[in-house]
């Protein structure tokens, strides 16, 4: 079966000029430690992020908030607790290929794109469990399916990491605002983050030199 090249969309020609100079401007490529690292503490401050699965049966993309309850693998692989009755388990089962995505109040962001697994074990749920999600899956009054952490519609989901982007902000407010008045005045991109990206070898590369010690 022959594939054929993917489509590219282009609407202007710059020559030797780069076509993305806010890309140019920004990408940035520390060490694999300190990209990881950046990005674990960027994602344990902001908790809350937006899963986006694929609904079976219509193929369309849905998106719903999710809080973080812990990462894996050195901080690039997630986890989620989850009702397991919820729709989403069934969208999860059809394609488990997500894309989980975080920004804050600064502009910050990650995107992650990765696979993920149901996970039932109840020892993981415990292990992270909180007792607020009492509040998101309600006690049915039977003594048994009672928000607890004994409570079996409690599951995670397990989202492993094929590639990460992100881009976050070193510069403080006002250092942020003299760039961007610049680039309007100099017509040169705003350096306003750390553009970064963390490729599929890199992870992998990551997270087999990390497995072991968890």
């Amino acid at each position: 079966m022959s594939h054929s090249e993917p489509q590219k969309f282009s609407n202007a020609s710059t020559g030797d000029a780069p076509a993305d100079p806010y890309k140019e401007a920004n990408k940035d490529d520390p060490p694999l430690e300190q990209k990881v690292e950046d990005f674990a503490d960027f994602i344990k401050a902001t908790k809350l992020a937006m899963m986006t699965t694929r609904d079976a049966a219509t193929g369309h993309l849905v998106s719903r908030a999710m809080a973080l309850a812990a990462t894996e693998s050195g901080g690039i692989d997630l986890l989620f607790h989850t009702n397991t009755e919820t729709h989403k388990m069934d969208e999860i089962v059809g394609d488990p290929h997500v894309n989980i995505s975080f920004i804050n109040s600064a502009g910050d962001w990650a995107s992650v794109s990765g696979v993920c697994s149901i996970v039932t074990d109840r020892a993981l749920v415990k292990k992270h469990y909180s007792p607020a999600l009492k509040a998101w899956v309600g006690d049915l009054g039977d003594g048994k399916h009672d928000g607890s952490e004994n409570d079996p519609r409690i599951g995670i989901i397990r989202v492993q990491a094929n590639t990460i982007t992100y881009a976050v902000n070193h510069r403080t407010a006002l250092g942020r605002i003299f760039q961007i008045a610049e680039g309007i005045v100099t017509g040169s991109a705003a350096h306003v983050n750390s553009l970064r990206e963390i490729s599929v070898a890199e992870v992998k590369q990551w997270r087999e030199s990390h497995l072991s010690a968890e």
